[in-house]
């Protein structure tokens, strides 16, 4: 999991870009700030792997932060001005990554997971090959190792069907299998009740989301 946190003074886009983000399975998003200042103190007791921020914020902006961070942090630039003159001023203040505000969420997230897997995509010439690579969502490794039946039980539950013998008629096995699976899926996923399986049902993308 991919904890992230965006500083950006468009309030709308901001956490329309954390809900459309957070609804991935492999990122979760930790704070949402209008300005750097906000950010840079969101952050301090509990830095997040990777960090979005817009150019342009009242106060402390994008490039001051930066600077600020002097890359601790991995830092992706979402902006409108995505031109050559703002690209070189991001590179020079460190930035791992640097994509227009019109870039498509894949793009977003595939750019997260290269900057927290340690890649710089600063320049057009390496963007789309860098972002190619990382399209598909990196589980956490107790989700990759579900089985299919595991993943069926988890569907269920995230449907809302929780009670054994419901999910034992349902899946043509008995109450004794469906008990072992929940306790292979509680410890893949670390995670203790049935409850906490529906939700990283939803969060893993295998239960739909209401």
């Amino acid at each position: 999991m991919i904890s992230i946190a965006i500083a950006d003074d468009h309030r709308l886009f901001a956490d329309g870009l954390a809900e459309a983000l957070g609804s991935l399975p492999d990122i979760r998003v930790g704070a949402v700030a209008r300005d750097g200042a906000s950010l840079l103190e969101a952050i301090k007791d509990a830095p997040p792997d990777v960090l979005l921020i817009d150019l342009e914020m009242p106060g402390v902006d994008g490039l001051k932060t930066l600077r600020a961070l002097r890359g601790r942090i991995p830092t992706i630039v979402v902006t409108m001005h995505a031109d050559d003159r703002h690209r070189a001023d991001v590179v020079a203040a460190g930035a791992a990554g640097f994509l227009s505000k019109s870039a498509p969420l894949s793009d977003l997230a595939a750019a997260i997971r290269a900057a927290h897997d340690g890649v710089r995509f600063v320049d057009t010439a390496t963007l789309r090959g860098v972002l190619d690579k990382y399209r598909d969502p990196v589980l956490d490794p107790g989700a990759a190792l579900l089985t299919t039946r595991e993943r069926e039980i988890l569907a269920l539950l995230g449907q809302g069907i929780t009670a054994t013998d419901e999910l034992a008629t349902r899946l043509f096995i008995s109450p004794k299998t469906v008990k072992n699976h929940l306790a292979s899926i509680f410890e893949k996923l670390a995670i203790e009740d049935r409850a906490q399986a529906a939700v990283e049902a939803i969060r893993l993308g295998i239960a739909p989301r209401r």
